[in-house]
């Protein structure tokens, strides 16, 4: 690393001497904003619901242990059929803009829930999931246009609101899972056709598909395209006459990177590096606690009802985001990035010790204040760690060789992140039934797995510089690569 880049971890992130903030250009970051608030709505809704469905229809044989197995299966793959696409819809919006791909992606988001909602086998089931990850290359480029509405001196601000709009999302999400599956049973007399008896989960599928019309809409008529024309002209124009193993051209801050290589840079790598580590434990979490709030209560859950864990999972998210609205940027410039990402990574310890704590309290003296309370305990840690997010969107953002190259960067990092939320799902919740069904560790063996590996990304973690790269830095990595 450069002299001129080594600081201090106590350097707090902006210094008197910086230039004052730019002002965020609010429509345009409340149409971002818009955009990203239906993914988490979409992907989260069916959690309060999933595995009742996958119960209901009778994929497990009737065998109540082995509801992960499906239920994660299902989870994960939206984000494996995201991987394999998501870096060609980034690159793509560096040649064709970011609104164009951001249309489809809503677009492929609001069929894929229609089709999720009307499915009644587990191939249906399986079929909706794919097509919403194919066509979805959103999370990568809303993170692009982020970058490109932002600048270093309001980028904490603008990157604080992504959390807050996720958490958001996953408030909304379960909340819509949870209160307006099986309507035809929570509201019989106005949901009185058959329909909503045959198809008891559509309602909650076409509540969230509704919400990614309404954002197409808006982004159609309002939202204004972040790349100029002559940039992307120029940008296929170059990458027409280049091919993916041609890295003769350096990277500078006039052209786009060429190849795969010249983009995987030491700030690049580190950074996503991280991110995929975070999403990870993350993603296995959230897989997790729908999963152990319906198990019954010998099996190491709580029993809790669709409508329960929809509130539970409602109530998280909402404070969530009130918390970082409230205190994420002035925490960040207060301890720095580094400081607070590092702390998010190691509250994921005390979260996997925590389900065997409640689970076996809730075995000996049922569903009491104490278990309730160790929820709550658990709940607002993950609300602590998902600080983390706003602090690694930072490190990513700008760890990128060039402005042009922002869209290839990002569709980078979601790739490698959607393989480890592709396997996070499936892996926790296989490893919650393998547990119970083979009795590891009492049935709580899964815990163990995953505290252990949220040791290895304390390590990795460390390995973030003080603060966040900047464009010098980055190129001067590049040039050394």
């Amino acid at each position: 690393m450069s002299d001129h880049t080594i600081s201090d971890e106590e350097t707090p992130l902006l210094s008197p001497k910086q230039r004052k903030p730019t002002p965020l250009p609010k429509l345009q970051i409340a149409i971002v904003l818009l955009l990203q608030i239906s993914e988490p709505i979409a992907s989260q809704s069916i959690y309060p619901y999933i595995n009742q469905l996958v119960s209901e229809l009778d994929i497990t044989g009737g065998d109540e242990r082995k509801v992960g197995y499906y239920a994660g299966l299902i989870e994960s793959l939206f984000f494996l059929t995201e991987a394999i696409t998501v870096l060609q819809w980034s690159r793509t919006s560096d040649q064709i803009g970011r609104k164009p791909v951001m249309i489809i992606g809503l677009l492929g988001t609001s069929l894929s829930m229609l089709c999720f909602g009307l499915s009644r086998t587990f191939w249906t089931l399986v079929i909706s999931r794919c097509i919403c990850g194919l066509l979805n290359g959103n999370i990568g480029v809303m993170k692009s246009v982020m970058g490109e509405l932002t600048d270093p001196t309001n980028r904490a601000e603008g990157f604080s609101l992504m959390p807050v709009t996720w958490a958001a999302g996953a408030t909304l999400g379960p909340l819509m899972g949870g209160s307006l599956s099986r309507p035809h049973e929570r509201f019989p007399t106005v949901f009185t056709h058959p329909f909503w008896e045959e198809y008891p989960y559509f309602l909650p599928c076409a509540a969230a598909a509704a919400v990614g019309v309404v954002s197409i809409i808006i982004t159609a008529i309002f939202f204004k395209e972040t790349i100029p024309k002559k940039s992307r002209k120029r940008t296929i124009s170059e990458s027409s006459d280049t091919t993916l193993t041609d890295i003769s051209k350096p990277c500078s801050s006039e052209e786009p990177v060429s190849s795969l290589r010249e983009l995987l840079t030491f700030p690049v790598v580190i950074s996503v590096s991280n991110y995929v580590a975070l999403a990870f434990l993350n993603i296995s979490v959230n897989a997790l606690i729908p999963l152990f709030f319906s198990m019954p209560i010998e099996f190491g859950g709580l029993g809790f009802t669709p409508p329960t864990i929809g509130y539970i999972m409602g109530a998280y998210g909402a404070g969530t985001g009130l918390y970082q609205a409230l205190f994420f940027s002035k925490i960040i410039r207060r301890f720095g990035e580094r400081r607070i990402f590092i702390l998010g990574i190691m509250s994921f310890f005390p979260v996997f010790l925590l389900f065997p704590a409640t689970s076996l309290i809730a075995q000996r003296y049922g569903i009491t204040i104490f278990v309730y309370l160790l929820i709550t305990l658990l709940l607002c840690i993950l609300a602590f760690m998902d600080m983390a997010y706003g602090c690694i969107f930072m490190y990513v953002t700008s760890s990128a060789p060039n402005k042009r190259s922002l869209g290839a960067t990002n569709g980078l990092s979601q790739t490698t992140v959607s393989i480890s939320r592709a396997v996070g799902p499936a892996m926790a919740t296989s490893l919650f039934s393998l547990s119970v069904e083979k009795n590891i560790l009492f049935g709580y063996g899964v815990y163990a797995v995953l505290a252990v590996l949220s040791i290895f990304a304390m390590f990795l973690a460390v390995q973030l510089p003080a603060r966040v790269w900047d464009a010098h830095e980055a190129d001067d990595h590049c040039r050394e690569d």
